[in-house]
């Protein structure tokens, strides 16, 4: 054993003597990457929205190439209770926003208590297809009824509500945590809508303001609160047309806050004056094919 032991120590040692010493293997690991499902590139751009017109409501006045207002005292078609003026009462800017106010008068005007203010873009702006977008602080209470919507501003298919109608956001007073987003079309006679309602998870829109859009596209509107789509349709019709009529020809953007009518009723005991919606902006887009 001793001799053995020795001979083993000797042999050590002239290995060293020699510049050479073991060492331990080195095990190299290999690694197959796991298929991945990444889509090859696309040979076209993907589509995407581009800004097209705006109103930012950064000046002193209203700007008139953009907006006029519509006056009327006849009910709006729904029985309501205002007179929509041209007064700076009723529409003005005010720290960079837009507001619209309906007021209760201490005397009649044109036989109305009531008067607020209707504003358009027809014959200023006016789109097929797009992204609207607004960004608006709204009014509560019994019988008050703000809305942004559209009308077509040719009615190539006939009169309401055979050329259609898109609202982006309407919401009745009483219900204040709550918007709608709906369609009409149909004929005369044979009026159809279709639409849904958004409710916020607590709170009213009247505490603080909030961001409607609606993206229409060939056959397709979409609707969003705060960047959530809440609802699309790509189903509707017009008589003697074929799909998508009426929703293929320019439209015109619509912002009001209308007093009493079917829809929410008469004001009340309740009801607090002023009511106003603010707006602070209106954004276009379309879509546009970047190179």
């Amino acid at each position: 054993m001793l001799i053995k032991k020795h001979l083993a120590i000797i042999l050590l040692l002239m290995l060293i003597s020699c510049g050479t010493t073991p060492v331990e293997p080195t095990i190299v690991a290999t690694f197959t990457p796991e298929p991945t499902n990444t889509p090859p590139p696309t040979a076209t751009p993907t589509p995407e929205w581009e800004l097209v017109w705006q109103d930012e409501f950064e000046g002193e006045v209203i700007d008139e190439e953009k907006w006029s207002f519509e006056v009327n005292g006849r009910g709006g078609g729904n029985s309501e209770l205002q007179y929509y003026t041209d007064f700076p009462e009723n529409a003005f800017i005010e720290d960079g926003k837009l507001v619209i106010q309906a007021l209760k008068l201490e005397e009649r005007y044109i036989g109305r208590d009531y008067t607020s203010a209707r504003i358009r873009t027809v014959g200023k702006g006016d789109w097929t297809f797009g992204r609207f977008e607004f960004r608006a602080k709204l009014p509560y209470g019994q019988g008050i009824w703000p809305a942004i919507w559209m009308l077509p501003s040719t009615y190539n298919y006939g009169g309401w509500p055979s050329s259609g109608e898109i609202d982006i956001m309407e919401l009745v007073g009483h219900d204040a945590d709550t918007v709608h987003g709906t369609l009409h079309y149909g004929g005369l006679g044979n009026h159809q809508y279709t639409g849904k309602p958004f409710s916020l998870e607590e709170g009213i829109f009247a505490d603080d303001f909030h961001e409607f859009a609606i993206e229409w596209e060939e056959g397709e509107i979409r609707w969003y609160v705060d960047g959530e789509k809440y609802q699309t349709q790509t189903a509707w019709n017009t008589k003697n047309h074929d799909f998508p009529a009426p929703f293929d020809r320019p439209f015109h953007i619509i912002m009001n806050v209308a007093v009493g009518g079917n829809w929410p009723g008469s004001p009340d005991e309740t009801t607090v004056f002023p009511q106003r919606m603010e707006v602070d902006y209106v954004r276009v887009y379309q879509k546009t094919n970047e190179e």
